[in-house]
């Protein structure tokens, strides 16, 4: 069901205002998203690229299942990190979170998450993961702000998945232990080079390019 105009734009100015926010340590604003990609083993030996010639791949392939990979993305302070996992579940999302309070953001007061309305991106499903304690201590390090319904492009983990989606698993790569390792070299890589999302877009801007997306108030 698409989401009320009013609602859509609500979220998005919600999201737009958190961007504009100075960073601090204390309250760090992380941008989390996943996505999941075919693991494809070679089913014959790649014949290595030579002096004026390309590699060459055969055709043929074999499926050896999905991986699913969660991205976590500081733009304030250029740094990413990728986790993998077998599935795509509220449980794996859960411990994804715990590993963004407990191992990225120990020190912080209040972790500021920016992510799409998944139907595993729940509160919920910490609670389905860790008993009842556990999951109350990490919901309230969590101050979370959800994009609209079809508004994905406002999670600036969404540019970071399509950097590493065309940097790093554009090929073939037949085993999750193999993503995880090029996975979180691609990230190394990336924070030591300090690179980060330059969003220019503002509340001001929305009003005026998405002026249609607004509700139309009859002021008489």
């Amino acid at each position: 069901m698409p989401e009320a105009s009013g609602d859509f734009v609500a979220k998005m100015e919600d999201v737009l205002e958190v961007y504009h926010r100075p960073y601090s340590p204390e309250r760090p604003v992380i941008c989390l998203d996943e996505t999941n990609r075919q693991l494809i083993a070679e089913t014959r030996v790649s014949i290595p690229a030579e002096p004026g010639k390309s590699k060459k791949v055969d055709y043929e392939y074999r499926r050896n299942g999905v991986g699913n990979l969660f991205m976590i993305f500081e733009p304030l302070q250029a740094t990413r990190y990728v986790k993998t996992t077998e599935r795509r579940t509220g449980i794996d999302f859960a411990h994804c979170i715990r590993d963004i309070v407990d191992i990225h953001y120990p020190a912080a007061e209040k972790i500021v998450m920016v992510m799409d309305n998944l139907n595993t991106h729940k509160i919920g499903s910490l609670y389905e993961a860790f008993a009842p304690d556990e999951a109350r201590r990490l919901a309230e390090k969590l101050e979370i702000h959800y994009t609209p319904k079809h508004g994905s492009w406002l999670n600036m983990a969404e540019i970071e998945i399509g950097v590493l989606s065309q940097q790093c698993l554009s090929k073939r790569i037949p085993t999750l232990k193999q993503m995880e390792k090029e996975a979180t070299a691609w990230a190394e890589t990336r924070n030591l080079a300090k690179r980060t999302v330059n969003w220019q877009f503002t509340t001001e801007d929305a009003r005026i390019k998405l002026k249609r997306l607004y509700p139309q108030i009859d002021e008489k």
